[in-house]
């Protein structure tokens, strides 16, 4: 499963996003043991120090915990995934706004378009 990165964000914070949103989405789950740092790093094409970074990164966000002999888990924290859901969203909501306020839509016109798609 080779990543094609972006050059706009360090290749780390593309990895936090992508399992974040494996988190989201439930592929991966409360408990799930994620791959060790050696395969991950063999999975996605980058090196084991970038990989490293990512579970140390996922681990301060509260969203891993790594035991000691075992591996890096997925955390058991079910408020802590609907909070990170929270986050994305909210994330997601201020790029889109300042992605339409850029290009000179407002956001008016922009909930008609969305509410048009949705009934599409």
């Amino acid at each position: 499963m080779m990543t094609d990165f972006t050059r706009d964000k360090p290749i780390y914070s593309q990895l936090v996003d992508r399992i974040c949103g494996e988190i989201i989405k439930g592929h991966l789950r409360l408990g799930d043991k994620l791959p060790s740092v050696r395969e991950y790093a063999v999975e996605s094409g980058v090196n084991v120090n970038t990989v490293q970074r990512v579970y140390k990164e996922l681990e301060l966000m509260q969203l891993t915990e790594t035991k000691r002999g075992q591996g890096t888990f997925i955390t058991m924290d079910e408020a802590r995934i609907h909070q990170l859901r929270d986050e994305m969203k909210a994330q997601l909501a201020d790029h889109f706004l300042s992605s339409i306020e850029a290009l000179g839509f407002s956001q008016e016109e922009m909930i008609q378009v969305l509410q048009q798609r949705g009934k599409a």
